[in-house]
């Protein structure tokens, strides 16, 4: 009775169109399951029948025997078709330059004719050896992108990222109004969308507006919604995005940007839960849940009577303050990895990973612009990476070699972890030079003369 937990035997595909070296080969490679091709055709309907992990491809093939152009053609043919192919291919006395040429175009590995069988074994055996371990690592990764994903959809393995989703999926189920607080590119409109798909509110309307994106005299007839005739151009009536989220969410990115007028009239609606279109005296009841973020400081604009503070600990029921990335320990690569997969398989599949100096320069980088920066970062070395790795030239980060691989001298070190706990220390602040010195345990002149001399841009 057969074993059905057997292995099944290793496929490799020999490329080859010398019937006695077929049958050489075919004999050395007898723990195998062999598979054979003579052009380029029937090569590539073999790969789509059997997908061989490993190939041996002697690039002198018809119709061009004594030339390299159809092996070549094949190969770039196999590696569309299975990137992750180990193709090793078959180079004659004085013909290393077209080895080398293959290797840089994507190949494995190389070997020489005439053939030697033990060499050429060892090739092949590591070949799949080095397939099996990109499997592994593949699963692996596969594993701890689901284990890093929390809220549903954001990527992170940070302890300070995960105390905030912990508090998020907390408060999910109130109806207490969230405000999020973070610099610019952190996330807050993903958190918010996240928030909601943890209540019970999530069968009804996300609704998103940016509050900084509209100009002053249309944001009222967004949030509220007109009456038809209320103004020039208003041509029939129409909800507003608190009427558009009632039983859902509705979040306010921006916040800090209502003019003074509106907050009055955002106010009401937060007390009441009516709300009048513009043009209307009408009352609608809405059952809207507000959740808003800003990067502005909000308690400075309260002083400076440029927001109302009734109307701020309205919106601040519960406060989440958002870490920056370079706060966030281990999520730049993380995240770095998840975008390169997703701009791989968009737009460049040739790119299978990022190179341990571009992880190093990653890791090293301040990322003022968090994560949305990284994001746009990948995307870019994706797009303009030459090989299958994306290398830290790719990520145009100016001046980040030192602090991505090793130190120049020690003074080098030390700058660098005054840079680091500098903007560290002003983004807890939200950009309060006073606060950010008192948290560093020094004066504020001592700060503003680092800020200078470390030409660090003070957060506004």
């Amino acid at each position: 009775m057969p074993d059905k937990h057997k292995t099944l035997p290793e496929k490799l595909l020999i490329v080859e169109d010398d019937p006695g070296l077929q049958k050489q080969l075919k004999w050395a490679f007898e723990g195998f399951e062999v598979i054979v091709a003579a052009d380029r055709e029937s090569a590539i309907n073999m790969l789509r029948a059997e997908e061989p992990a490993v190939v041996t491809l002697d690039l002198g093939l018809p119709p061009d025997p004594d030339g390299t152009a159809e092996g070549f053609a094949t190969m770039d043919a196999i590696l569309r078709l299975k990137p992750d192919t180990k193709i090793i291919v078959a180079s004659g006395h004085g013909e290393k330059e077209s080895a080398l040429r293959a290797i840089a175009a994507g190949a494995w590995d190389f070997y020489q004719k005439p053939v030697d069988i033990d060499e050429l074994s060892l090739i092949v055996r590591r070949a799949f050896h080095v397939r099996q371990l990109e499997m592994e690592n593949a699963s692996l990764a596969a594993k701890n992108d689901r284990s890093h994903k929390v809220l549903g959809t954001i990527i992170t393995g940070a302890p300070e990222m995960l105390k905030v989703a912990q508090m998020i999926e907390r408060v999910a189920n109130t109806n207490a109004s969230v405000m999020l607080l973070g610099a610019s590119g952190t996330g807050k409109e993903l958190l918010a969308r996240g928030l909601h798909n943890a209540s019970d509110r999530r069968d009804k309307a996300f609704v998103a507006i940016n509050c900084a994106a509209i100009p002053e005299n249309l944001l009222e007839s967004e949030l509220f919604g007109h009456e038809k005739g209320a103004f020039t151009g208003a041509v029939k009536t129409t909800e507003g995005k608190i009427e558009q989220a009632d039983g859902g969410t509705l979040f306010l990115d921006e916040v800090g940007d209502i003019p003074l007028a509106l907050q009055v009239k955002l106010l009401r609606f937060i007390q009441e839960r009516v709300i009048e279109r513009v043009g209307s005296r009408k009352a609608i009841a809405v059952d809207t849940r507000i959740v808003c973020a800003t990067h502005q400081n909000l308690e400075n604009m309260i002083e400076n009577n440029s927001f109302r503070e009734d109307l701020y600990y309205r919106l601040a029921e519960i406060v989440v303050k958002i870490p920056a990335l370079s706060e966030r320990s281990g999520d730049a690569s993380l995240l770095a990895r998840h975008f390169q997969k997703k701009f791989s398989a968009e737009i460049n599949p040739d790119v299978k990973g990022i190179a341990p100096d571009a992880l190093a320069a990653l890791d090293a980088w301040n990322w003022p612009g968090n994560v949305r920066e990284l994001e746009n970062r990948i995307k870019r070395a994706v797009i303009m990476a030459d090989g299958k790795m994306i290398g830290v030239e790719d990520l145009d980060l100016a001046g980040v070699d030192n602090d991505a691989t090793e130190f120049l001298n020690l003074k080098a070190a030390r700058e660098a972890a005054d840079r680091s706990a500098i903007n560290r220390a002003i983004s807890q602040t939200n950009g309060n030079i006073s606060n950010a010195a008192k948290l560093l345990g020094i004066s504020r002149p001592t700060l503003y003369d680092l800020l200078k001399q470390y030409k660090l841009q003070q957060a506004s």
